[in-house]
């Protein structure tokens, strides 16, 4: 209960209420920590998603091993080869570092966006703070993707079906996770236009690298990509991974098998997912419409035999929106929900959570996903109760 009364006390205070402040430092964080490891040396992420650039020019493979330039594999789509080509083309410490701004940047701009108090932008950056640092440090796209899926759901609440289908299907290309903006086809009131857009915008991304290569280049691409990420999925789940910190992850660690198919879990957690589609009448409501996004953030992660701790920002970034959001006075269950993800999920990396807990515990059980699964049933228990006159008005008074 005190610590609870700590928390509202720092927030009170006009540093943390000003979103410039806090924007600013995530800015200013993303610079420092590209230029440190750049000098420190830690930056291979980059120099994978710098040679897609150059690996299309020059048309090599994009998902072969090159242990001459970096260690692992790439798995994102040709698409984004262009996206990062204005970074590629720059020496490699301005280019990191740009790239971490930019990353920031558009992170800082979605949030921005999203249809509440402005008085909760800060809010929701103080609590991303320490997962996004993780993420920036691992030169992560994370942040953009995040972003993408925060402006499919805002384009279609303004209405603008284009843009909507223009940000789900560049995620889409880039990483595959930018699909999940399709959950927000109902709230469209231009289904129709919609889907043509969606149609075009897939059409225009599939071409589109073809800028820098042929289309037979490409389109081999394409189907070593599909490949890459087979194989990917195999290799995420064993018990030794840095990836697979998710639902059926925590499963398969706990009873010691990983050999589990992913396909049960998703299958359950895709039924669970769908259960408020049936309340067709709460559609309208911002607040439904707003813990329908913190669900689709949240399962994109959890869900996801990929996950690894840099993509935590996407989940974390759903449990911030989800706490804003939550009728006042917040209840202690909900409290305890945002301080338990704080210390298991976001802060159990760092000094300040006992090493030992994290590495007898945390790490091998890939128990940093657990509050989160644990938020995402209460955002669906939410949806599936909340009532018209029960729901709070988010948005400041026009």
């Amino acid at each position: 209960m005190n610590l609870i009364l700590q928390f509202k006390k720092i927030s009170q205070k006009p540093f943390f209420q000003n979103s410039n402040y806090i924007s600013a430092i995530l800015l200013i964080i993303a610079a420092l920590s590209a230029g440190k490891q750049f000098l420190i040396q830690k930056c291979n992420n980059y120099l994978i998603y710098k040679n897609v650039f150059y690996h299309t020019i020059h048309q090599t493979s994009l998902y072969a091993e090159y242990p001459n330039e970096y260690f692992d594999h790439n798995h994102y789509g040709p698409v984004f080869s262009l996206l990062i080509a204005p970074f590629a083309l720059l020496p490699d410490a301005i280019g990191m570092v740009l790239w971490s701004v930019f990353n920031a940047f558009v992170l800082i701009w979605a949030i921005h966006k999203l249809p509440i108090k402005s008085i909760n932008y800060s809010i929701i950056l103080w609590i991303i703070l320490n997962e996004f640092i993780t993420t920036t440090l691992s030169f992560q796209i994370n942040p953009i993707m995040t972003a993408i899926i925060i402006m499919s759901f805002v384009s279609i609440q303004e209405e603008k079906e284009g843009r909507a289908a223009f940000f789900i299907m560049l995620g889409t290309f880039i990483k595959l996770y930018g699909i999940v903006g399709l959950a927000f086809f109902f709230f469209s009131k231009h289904k129709l236009k919609f889907i043509l857009y969606l149609i075009t915008w897939s059409l225009v991304f599939y071409v589109l690298p073809m800028i820098l290569a042929t289309p037979e280049f490409i389109n081999s691409s394409y189907i070593e990509w599909f490949e890459r990420l087979v194989v990917k999925n195999g290799e995420n789940t064993s018990l030794d991974s840095m990836q697979d910190i998710s639902f059926m992850g925590i499963i398969r660690r706990v009873v010691g098998n990983p050999m589990l198919s992913n396909l049960p879990f998703l299958l359950f957690g895709l039924l669970v997912f769908g259960l408020p589609y049936l309340r067709i009448k709460m559609y309208k409501d911002l607040k439904f419409r707003l813990l329908l996004l913190c669900s689709v953030l949240l399962f994109t992660v959890i869900f996801s035999s990929g996950s690894e701790s840099p993509t935590y920002i996407i989940a974390f970034t759903g449990i911030a929106i989800w706490f804003i959001i939550q009728n006042k006075p917040i209840s202690k269950f909900s409290w305890f929900l945002l301080i338990f993800a704080l210390i298991v999920t976001s802060l159990s990396a760092t000094d300040l959570f006992p090493k030992i807990l994290y590495k007898s515990l945390v790490k091998p059980y890939a128990l940093k996903a657990l509050p989160c699964v644990l938020i995402w049933f209460k955002i669906i228990y939410e949806m599936m109760v909340l009532k018209k006159e029960e729901s709070i008005k988010v948005t400041e008074s026009k």
